[in-house]
């Protein structure tokens, strides 16, 4: 069947379909998507399915009913939270944590990969990168070991402060220290790793740009400026799009390792309240309308981000 109509004298194709641009691109990188099935089915089992559980934040979930079979209170948890006195508490306590690591890990990790960018010495550069990236294979349970046995009352930082003058403190008991602590030995633990990507993209950065500035003049310091950031810039913004959907997702298991009852005021975020509510209480459902109403938030913010990224410099995750 001809597919082309003759307008003018001139052959015009018909303008395939969504389908039929599928069928083409799957025929034509067929073991590509080949590939990927393996991992669309793991996301499936793993990631999809399992998001039905969500529905018991709407119900007084019973165990032996199942979740089909309790009863629906509509949005009963979400108000009970919301009307209790550790709503502000874990809000305040998570917005925190997540600005405070935001505002010093990014950009310490581009700062890191343009000092590392700027070294010519290749084996002093290596050292640098092993030094930075060994703490991120450190378990989480070591890493909170370490801090809790640096922190103790005769623990290396106390050691070190007493020949100062200053009285030993057990600094992990103090809740104005806890987001130090934490956002301190965050930084420790992942500016290496997080480095790595903006590397990778400042390696694709042409070197015939760098040629063009020094011919016009620029030093080091201008070649960074007007090559290497606006060669960075679209990394960032899509890295920085992430960071803000995760904004809200403070990890729970390095606050549960490391908070106790008298740093709560400023160290029980959201996650470690679903995790004391849901596991240790038994509190199934109202664990899970409360991280349901941490996911939604992070959610929420992830589109705002993108859209604001699109029309403010035209890089977007899609």
């Amino acid at each position: 069947m001809d597919t082309t109509k003759q307008i003018d004298n001139k052959p015009v194709e018909k303008k395939k379909t969504k389908w039929e641009k599928v069928k083409k691109d799957f025929k034509k990188h067929k073991y590509v998507y080949m590939m990927a099935i393996p991992m669309i089915i793991f996301f499936i089992l793993f990631s999809y399915m399992p998001m039905y559980g969500v529905l018991i934040g709407f119900k007084d979930f019973n165990p032996r009913l199942g979740v089909w079979g309790s009863p629906w209170v509509g949005l009963k948890h979400f108000r009970n939270f919301f009307g209790s006195i550790y709503f502000m508490r874990t809000l305040k306590n998570t917005a925190l944590l997540s600005l405070y690591s935001l505002a010093w890990g990014f950009p310490a990790a581009i700062i890191l990969s343009l000092l590392l960018n700027e070294i010519k010495n290749e084996k002093f550069k290596r050292s640098v990168q092993t030094i930075t990236y060994l703490p991120h294979f450190i378990s989480l349970v070591v890493i909170c070991g370490l801090i809790v046995d640096f922190t103790s009352t005769d623990g290396l930082i106390n050691s070190i402060l007493v020949n100062f003058g200053v009285e030993p403190v057990n600094w992990l008991t103090k809740p104005e220290w806890f987001r130090t602590i934490y956002i301190g030995s965050g930084l420790w633990q992942s500016i290496g790793w997080d480095s790595i990507i903006f590397l990778a993209a400042l390696s694709g950065i042409d070197p015939s740009l760098y040629e063009a500035a020094k011919i016009d003049g620029a030093g080091r310091w201008k070649q960074m400026l007007h090559v290497t950031l606006p060669g960075l810039a679209p990394t960032i913004i899509v890295m920085f799009i992430l960071n803000i959907g995760g904004l809200m997702s403070v990890g729970s298991q390095k606050i549960i390792n490391l908070y106790n009852p008298l740093t709560y005021e400023t160290s029980d975020v959201i996650s470690s309240y679903v995790y004391r509510k849901g596991v240790r209480g038994g509190e199934y459902s109202f664990s899970t309308a409360v991280g349901l109403f941490e996911s939604a938030i992070g959610f929420a913010l992830l589109i705002i981000a993108n859209k604001i990224s699109k029309k403010v410099t035209e890089e977007s995750l899609w």
